[in-house]
């Protein structure tokens, strides 16, 4: 489980949040959805310590990681996986290399346990023939299953996923959306998701934290959306319906 208290984040005196707070339960895809420059991807950040929130902390699992010194920081990262928006793959090394970069750097693990290891996470995620291509010979779901295994080749207890489906098709979104979930649930992982896929959002959403404006307007899940009556929620729901809409009908 990863807990966030009164967590707020300014930038040049204007504020991206406030006052956040929440609870990210594990063996659960936990997303975080609002529109763009609603404060997502900055209270992401602020979780996994990549920036340092003005007031509040993260806590995971009763480890106050806001605070933590050196030593407790770098043990809950080696925890941690990351699905980076657009893949962030190695263009100069193989998939397998990709796959194997977490325990080059965070382990002392011999060679053959890794490659048995990123071998292991490959196959998961259904790309067991594809070691030893480079990025530029994958396609784009190719290289988000590929960022997948390599997220979770350290065995993590949390995994974060930063907008999963930028750049993908529907179809394929939907693959990328229930192998997150898959993974979920198979190895009990607290998984937070920052999206604004109402597809997404409907497919995977078993707690959802909705932010407008820097805020925390409504928590629920994808069973409760749709009758949230948080007026900022409908319009956002309701908008991007219309634009999934519209983007599924051909030019005439």
């Amino acid at each position: 489980m990863i807990k966030i208290k009164n967590i707020s984040k300014s930038f040049n005196d204007k504020s991206i949040l406030r006052n956040i707070s929440g609870e990210f339960d594990k063996g659960k895809t936990n997303l975080i959805i609002g529109s763009s420059g609603t404060g997502k991807s900055v209270l992401l950040k602020c979780i996994v310590g990549l920036l340092h929130p003005d007031t509040g902390n993260a806590f995971y699992d009763l480890r106050n990681f806001t605070e933590a010194d050196k030593e407790i920081k770098s043990e809950i990262r080696r925890e941690i996986g990351m699905l980076f928006q657009g893949g962030a793959l190695f263009d100069s090394k193989n998939v397998e290399k990709n796959v194997m970069f977490p325990l080059d750097i965070l382990t002392k693990m011999p060679l053959a346990e890794k490659l048995d290891r990123a071998n292991f996470c490959l196959k998961r995620v259904g790309l067991e023939n594809a070691n030893k291509k480079m990025a530029s010979e994958l396609s784009g779901g190719m290289k988000k299953r590929v960022g997948i295994a390599r997220a979770i080749v350290n065995n993590p207890n949390y995994l974060f996923c930063d907008e999963p489906n930028s750049g993908l098709d529907p179809q394929t979104s939907i693959v990328i959306d229930e192998l997150i979930l898959e993974l979920t649930h198979e190895f009990n992982i607290t998984t937070i998701v920052v999206t604004h896929d109402m597809n997404s959002v409907l497919g995977i959403g078993e707690k959802i934290m909705f932010l407008y404006k820097g805020d925390k307007l409504w928590e629920g899940s994808n069973n409760d959306i749709t009758h949230s009556g948080v007026k900022e929620l409908d319009d956002f729901v309701f908008i991007n319906k219309v634009m999934k809409s519209l983007k599924g009908k051909s030019l005439t």
